[in-house]
């Protein structure tokens, strides 16, 4: 599996100013998360013969659950969280690990595909046809229509949304994670023989996860979106946001000002949406692990395991 991108659980992550704005309430978080690393390094230590990087992982999660879910503060929390990786190191640096997180819906939901027939929901269908057209040509995909026709094989609801704002939103199937997407990118590659797909940072673009039954919540958290992502969106010369962007919140509606450009807020949330996903990176016998989990309303859960990095 390739490895994230920075917007997309990277451990090449940057941490802009991290030190200058740590809340009191984060800084908790790291004393606690610290001394979860130092009693398990201990014990990995004596242990380290039978205990597996897998069994590891299930303890970091289950103590890391255990923290997060106690904070109430979550905008605070999870605004300093997304701004770059918390890094936690023994003594002797022997034994490390790194937390990352990052809004849910920081991207085009691939998903918004199947909204054609929405009028409840045509800013999320007309953004995810710009951002697949632009993408296509900007890597010279040989069948873009083959591949949204597959696209759509997928992620069709089972019936059009109705008008009515407040109607519940259904779908019987969907690309729910970014392997799921994988699978079906490999598909349209045998299929064509296009190897420029290969060559696409999806995630830069676009995430990979149910619609919620909220529509409200069916947006994107544009204060954490990608360079590339927000050139396409917005027209902008991504060179020059290269220099002016920094992901953290207010920076969306900062940027915007300053060029005069107002954006649609049916598809961009302007409030706190508590649905993060985290990564966990960390060491055991000189190698790398990775495992995530997602945090949604203060529940902590979906843990997968990576493996070996």
């Amino acid at each position: 599996m390739d490895k994230p991108s920075s917007t997309d659980l990277p451990f090449r992550t940057r941490r802009p100013a991290f030190a200058l704005i740590l809340t009191l309430a984060v800084l908790a978080v790291i004393i606690a998360l610290t001394g979860v690393l130092v009693g398990y390094l201990d014990t990995a230590r004596k242990d380290a013969s039978s205990t597996r990087a897998l069994v590891q992982a299930n303890l970091y999660f289950t103590d890391i659950k255990g923290i997060l879910s106690r904070f109430k503060e979550r905008k605070t929390l999870y605004a300093t969280l997304y701004l770059g990786a918390v890094p936690l190191q023994s003594e002797d640096g022997r034994f490390s690990l790194f937390l990352v997180c990052r809004p849910m819906y920081n991207g085009i939901n691939i998903n918004w595909f199947g909204l054609g027939n929405s009028m409840v929901m045509k800013a999320q269908y007309n953004a995810v046809q710009k951002v697949f057209s632009a993408v296509a040509q900007k890597y010279a995909l040989s069948d873009p229509a083959r591949l949204e026709e597959m696209i759509l094989e997928v992620v069709r609801p089972e019936k059009a949304f109705p008008d009515e704002a407040q109607s519940r939103l259904r779908q019987k199937n969907g690309i729910i994670t970014y392997q799921q997407f994988e699978q079906l990118l490999s598909r349209y590659q045998f299929e064509t023989d296009d190897g420029n797909v290969g060559s696409v940072p999806w995630q830069r673009y676009f995430v990979f996860h149910p619609l919620s039954d909220v529509p409200e919540e069916n947006r994107v958290a544009g204060d954490y979106i990608s360079i590339e992502l927000l050139s396409v969106l917005f027209d902008l010369d991504s060179a020059v946001l290269s220099e002016e962007w920094t992901a953290s919140e207010g920076a969306l509606k900062a940027l915007l000002e300053r060029y005069g450009i107002t954006y649609d807020k049916q598809l961009f949330s302007d409030t706190f949406i508590d649905r993060s996903v985290c990564e966990v990176g960390y060491t055991y016998q000189g190698d790398r692990y990775m495992f995530s989990f997602v945090d949604s309303q203060g529940e902590v859960k979906d843990f997968a395991f990576y493996g070996k990095q």
